[in-house]
């Protein structure tokens, strides 16, 4: 059951990594779902809820290295819960702790290029609730993606500039505050917080 479930990881990460985290989805138990793109996470953990067991979702357009750093970032909240149940703060000392830890292994197997270890090692050292608000990480792991035909950064267009999502919603760049940029929905005028490194599709 392993080996099944190793092979059909290898699809979504490197393929020295797909026994370790096989392992860890059936020794928890967990249900572990390839998800749909989301844009606000990559990854998601649910604690056991009533006849529910352990939950992770991960999104199924991350390249392989994105995939497996928002993987063990969900299994360190899967182990934090363990120990700690609800006691535990969601990104506090015992997660950190953990995340650093499950790491370990695909450090040693030298699982990662250089520059995403280097930027893992940075971010190890205060990791964020989330791998894509480290712009050092984000920006390691978005340089293995598979080029977009016709997107750009936020942070690369003008002042003013119109842009859609995928999902269709379409929205105006303005000002960057401290770490992300201010955006106006068209439509509605409700303002949303958009990472600099957010990829949109210019509006024509």
């Amino acid at each position: 059951m392993i080996e099944k479930t190793a092979r059909a990881l290898e699809k979504y990460v490197p393929k020295e990594a797909a026994p370790i985290i096989a392992r860890w989805i059936h020794q928890a138990p967990c249900m572990f779902k390839i998800s749909k793109s989301r844009l606000s996470k990559f990854g998601d953990y649910r604690s056991p809820f009533k006849d529910k067991g352990h939950r992770i979702s991960i999104n199924h357009n991350l390249n392989p290295y994105a995939f497996l750093v928002t993987t063990v970032h969900e299994f360190a909240h899967l182990k934090t819960w363990n120990e700690h149940k609800a006691k535990a703060k969601p990104h506090g000392s015992e997660w950190k702790k953990n995340f650093k830890l499950l790491m370990e292994p695909f450090f040693k197997l030298g699982v990662f290029p250089k520059d995403i270890q280097q930027a893992v090692h940075v971010y190890l050292n205060n990791p964020a609730a989330s791998s894509c608000s480290d712009l050092g990480l984000f920006r390691a792991l978005q340089f293995y993606d598979k080029p977009k035909t016709g997107h750009s950064r936020v942070e690369e267009l003008p002042h003013g500039t119109s842009f859609i999502l995928p999902n269709g919603r379409m929205f105006k760049k303005g000002e960057k505050l401290r770490t992300r940029f201010r955006c106006e929905e068209i439509g509605s005028g409700r303002i949303y917080l958009f990472s600099p490194v957010a990829e949109v599709k210019v509006m024509g």
